[in-house]
């Protein structure tokens, strides 16, 4: 069930309506999430590809210092 169908079907948003910056948030995951193999979530921290947020620094737009 994704996050769309959640919200339609029981009128639940995946997040509260205020939020906070110091808490944290964990979203509805899907009944039937895209899955990696082992090694490489092992290599990612996670099997779950929707939760592979890599760190790139500025590789990624940051001004350099």
């Amino acid at each position: 069930m994704d996050r769309k169908t959640i919200m339609d079907e029981y009128g639940i948003s995946p997040l509260p309506k205020d939020t906070v910056e110091v808490m944290a948030y964990v979203p509805f995951q899907p009944y039937a999430p895209e899955m990696c193999k082992a090694v490489l979530g092992y290599e990612n921290g996670t099997l779950f590809r929707a939760l592979h947020k890599p760190f790139y620094g500025n590789q990624c737009g940051g001004a350099e210092k």
